[in-house]
């Protein structure tokens, strides 16, 4: 039954970001009310994939990487939904929907799709609070990217004698940079308490508050790259293209911390 809703979902965000990724080329407002709807479906199905898999194996998510692909998917897709609700912008979706999408994607080619046990150390409570706020900050941190890659887009638009398609596509740089903002606002926090609650189940379950294990170690880095930005966008007043491309750089490092450490290091973070 899980496979089932997984499929359905896989489905509908693939419709969802075509639809998103048409809106960006045709500017026919009931694309993204089509995107946006396909969309609810897909969070539905991920939800209904996370609940069954809850009922049958007891952890919901983060025990493999399948789990984790869709569940960083799902927080995408969830945190899209929130932020767009105060910022109307549909056509970030164009920009943010691919990811949640490739993550899905990836993670229907993997060949371990059932329910893993788990060592009895990590099975705790600290489980799902962990991984939640960590893959809440870093799907915010998607937003923060695609906001970003967008900026650098209508930025370059707009240095241009003749400006290019998209810059009738795409909000205004004032617009971009509240959103990436605002992400960041919201999605550091979240890393913050995802790391604090993972050094306490660290505690919980090995004895250290901190083991200096890759996955800590590039997780201390993302935190800093993000905490950088924060404290240059408040004390020196960083806007637009610089606080663009540290956005870029931030997400580049989260994507390295979740999925390459897994694939080239191993510590007591990999997945089996």
């Amino acid at each position: 039954m899980d496979l089932a809703f997984f499929s359905g979902a896989l489905l509908f965000l693939f419709l969802a970001t075509l639809h998103y990724l048409l809106y960006l080329v045709y500017q026919n407002p009931v694309v993204p009310r089509v995107a946006r709807y396909a969309l609810y479906l897909a969070f539905v199905c991920q939800t209904l994939f996370f609940s069954t898999r809850l009922v049958k194996g007891g952890m919901p998510f983060g025990t493999n990487m399948y789990e984790s692909l869709v569940f960083f998917s799902w927080c995408i897709v969830l945190s899209y939904l929130l932020v767009t609700v105060r910022y109307r912008v549909p056509v970030i979706g164009a920009f943010v929907m691919p990811i949640a999408l490739i993550l899905s994607t990836a993670a229907a080619f993997l060949p371990q799709k059932g329910i893993e046990d788990i060592p009895p150390a990590l099975k705790s409570y600290w489980l799902p609070i962990h991984v939640t706020l960590c893959f809440m900050g870093d799907a915010l941190f998607a937003m923060a990217f695609g906001a970003a890659i967008m900026y650098l887009i209508q930025e370059k638009n707009l240095k241009r004698k003749k400006p290019g398609a998209l810059y009738y596509s795409l909000p205004s740089l004032e617009v971009l940079d509240t959103v990436s903002y605002r992400a960041l606002t919201i999605g550091f926090p979240f890393l913050t308490l995802g790391i604090i609650t993972g050094s306490i189940w660290a505690q919980y379950a090995w004895g250290s508050y901190w083991q200096w294990d890759p996955k800590e170690t590039w997780s201390l880095i993302t935190w800093l790259i993000y905490a950088a930005l924060l404290h240059a966008r408040l004390t020196v007043g960083w806007r637009g293209r610089k606080a663009a491309w540290f956005a870029i750089v931030g997400f580049l490092a989260v994507l390295f911390t979740f999925l390459g450490v897994n694939l080239i290091l191993s510590g007591l973070h990999s997945y089996n």
